[in-house]
């Protein structure tokens, strides 16, 4: 089992952020990533869709003989993981905003969440930030349109940066000096980002942390891949395979998928 892959899935090619971080603590992996860009974003479906998409995705990686799966999108983990672990019997990573840290460490008691309708109105979202954020403004933005800009490959383009602009006015105008990306698509627009944030805004995305925590959960299984064979990486889309192979530099090939 050791050798098998790891297993992740996203509503599209946005959870290859997440697969970096992944892929730079554990080189020594096989991973087998699936965007399901036909169906992005998940964010604005009802909570019985993106199950039923979850299932769809799980149940492919499965047949794959995934060893572990990570669920790198925010959607998917607040609305369906929990149905996901108890049904099937191999371990699941989630991702969720990282509000907490953002709570904790900001010193002008406000910050901002950028992140998808459907994580926004999720249970565990809301838990969460009553838990850690209950005492600090917290200012919410959908982002809509965004997940649709990177999917169809317009990632830098002026309709994008228009978006942000508008998106992250009301962050700047409540002194904001933390904003956590809740959407494993945003890290790539870290560049954009930093030129429209002011300086002293520190920006936060869930990546390191969920492949620390895939490294603890293949330690405690006893399935971290302990060969030395050379690692295989395969990336599969129902989307535009040109879009996912410009965000790995074209490192990697990607297979179209009818699924």
């Amino acid at each position: 089992m050791s050798k098998q892959p790891i297993g992740i899935f996203d509503s599209g090619v946005g959870g290859t952020s997440i697969w970096k971080e992944i892929h730079t603590l554990l080189p020594n992996e096989n991973t087998l990533y699936l965007a399901d860009s036909a169906n992005a974003p998940y964010g604005p479906k009802g909570k019985d869709t993106i199950i039923n998409l979850s299932i769809k995705n799980t149940e492919y990686l499965l047949n794959k003989g995934c060893k572990l799966i990570v669920v790198a999108c925010n959607t998917a983990t607040t609305n369906a993981i929990d149905y996901l672990r108890e049904h099937y019997k191999i371990p699941f990573i989630g991702i969720e905003p990282a509000i907490k840290p953002a709570a904790l460490q900001t010193k002008t008691n406000a910050v901002g969440i950028l992140a998808t309708k459907g994580t926004l109105s999720s249970a565990l979202f809301s838990k969460t930030s009553s838990l850690f954020a209950s005492n600090i403004k917290v200012v919410e933005q959908h982002g809509d349109g965004i997940v649709e800009l990177i999917e169809s490959g317009k990632l830098y383009s002026d309709e994008m940066i228009s978006l942000l602009k508008l998106y992250l006015k009301p962050m700047i105008d409540a002194n904001i000096d933390y904003l956590v990306l809740g959407c494993t698509h945003y890290p790539y627009l870290m560049p954009l980002l930093i030129d429209i944030l002011p300086n002293n805004v520190k920006i936060i995305d869930s990546g390191e942390a969920v492949a620390r925590q895939t490294k603890t959960i293949l330690e405690k299984h006893n399935l971290l891949n302990t060969s030395f064979i050379k690692t295989k990486n395969e990336f599969f889309t129902n989307g535009n395979p040109d879009v996912m192979k410009s965000l790995l530099d074209d490192k990697f090939d990607v297979e179209y998928l009818d699924f």
